[in-house]
């Protein structure tokens, strides 16, 4: 049985759309006649997600709040014992995303149909991502799938807090940016002109600040499109030419040489990357899949490369710690927690106390840096606006050399 998308309509001609499960498109079909609707439009969810994956859309996964919420469902339903297509069933009705009722549907489907929990998942990959449905698989293996998802549970309630942290930290920052930027194009577009119009029928030479301003001014007033086009064309441009290896490798590398970036660069992807490995490691995943999978989160390529090289010396018999090391890149606290795991058989709980580590010094930074932020954005929006003022006063000064 499969979860089917349908459009329909009724006697009156008005449309309706839902979600049913049939065995077949033709089923669906005539259950929706049964109800008097006549079907338009059939189409099974996983083949619909089949095909998200191939084309552009700015959002086909979920939100890092959805995932946490439905992992957390359905981890609680779990644990009380019920059935697991129930549980899935009783997490897609409780959901008011009409996205996140379909897949959900659609993961049950594939569980009625004698699949394990970690298949169905596989045919949503875009919302639920690989290490997700490894620690599913692994949970399901193991016989303590209620476990696993209580772990899935905390890990992604752990990281949409974190998101939501990051962006509320950012939405003063960017909205006095905003602020500033239009009051600052708003006087030298229409302010300073008007203003300044006066002083140029003395048919004497205007101060050299008030001069440079009505440039400014006639520049943007003139040519504000291209500025709006070419500043978008930059951004689209750049973006292109870091999908590219070598570009992006480059960038990546600088991004390691930057003092403070250097830093936080690390800090975030070693977070990741050390949680990502105590959460598989933990839930049963072997050592070495459990490192090609938490490779795949570190977003820095010359960090991710120095995981798969160390994999390739874990399977040669190294240790962990050392093959880390041995790049440089990873903190020095991180390592000697993980070496201290691996010594003590606690290696779990050393990645995870790592994990806390990393966060705990990169929430740091990022306050930090966000305290200095705020007020140098606003000393210099004053600083400008002091310049703006002083090219309309400075005439003013003047007024006297002006009139003779």
């Amino acid at each position: 049985m499969g979860a089917y998308e349908f459009v329909a309509l009724d006697k009156d001609g008005k449309e309706s759309k839902g979600l049913l499960e049939g065995d077949t498109p033709k089923h669906v079909r005539q259950m929706l006649r049964d109800r008097q609707l006549l079907p338009v439009k059939v189409t099974e969810i996983a083949r619909k997600e089949s095909k998200k994956q191939n084309r552009f859309s700015l959002r086909n996964g979920l939100s890092a709040s959805e995932l946490a919420l439905l992992t957390r469902q359905l981890a609680t339903l779990s644990q009380s014992g019920l059935p697991l297509e129930e549980a899935l069933l009783a997490v897609s009705q409780q959901n008011e995303n009409p996205r996140a009722q379909s897949i959900m549907l659609g993961v049950r489907s594939r569980v009625m149909e004698g699949h394990t929990l970690a298949d169905g998942l596989t045919d949503f990959p875009q919302a639920f991502p690989e290490l997700y449905r490894a620690t599913v698989a692994a949970g399901e293996q193991s016989g303590h799938l209620d476990a696993v998802l209580e772990r899935l549970a905390e890990f992604t309630e752990s990281r949409q807090v974190l998101q939501q942290q990051v962006r509320n930290a950012l939405i003063y920052p960017i909205a006095l940016v905003i602020t500033a930027i239009a009051i600052i194009s708003f006087m030298l577009g229409y302010v300073v002109p008007k203003v300044v119009y006066i002083f140029e029928n003395y048919g004497q030479q205007l101060p050299l600040l008030t001069r440079v301003m009505i440039g400014a001014s006639d520049f943007i007033r003139d040519h504000w499109t291209s500025i709006i086009g070419l500043s978008l064309f930059a951004i689209l441009a750049t973006r292109q030419i870091l999908k590219r290896e070598s570009p992006r490798r480059r960038y990546h590398h600088l991004l390691l040489r930057l003092p403070i970036v250097a830093k936080l660069t690390r800090g975030i992807n070693t977070a990741r990357f050390t949680q990502t490995l105590s959460i598989l490691s933990g839930s049963g995943v072997p050592i070495l899949e459990s490192l090609r999978i938490a490779s795949q989160v570190v977003v820095n390529i010359p960090m991710r490369e120095a995981v798969e090289e160390a994999a390739l010396r874990i399977r040669e018999g190294g240790m962990i710690s050392r093959a880390l090391a041995t790049s440089k890149l990873f903190p020095p606290m991180t390592t000697h927690l993980i070496s201290s795991g691996e010594a003590s058989g606690k290696l779990e709980e050393m990645l995870a106390r790592a994990a806390s580590n990393q966060e705990r010094e990169v929430d740091g930074l990022i306050s930090a840096l966000l305290g200095i932020m705020q007020p140098l954005l606003v000393i210099v929006m004053a600083f400008i606006v002091l310049l703006i003022v002083l090219a309309i006063l400075l005439p003013i000064f003047e007024i006297n050399n002006l009139i003779r």
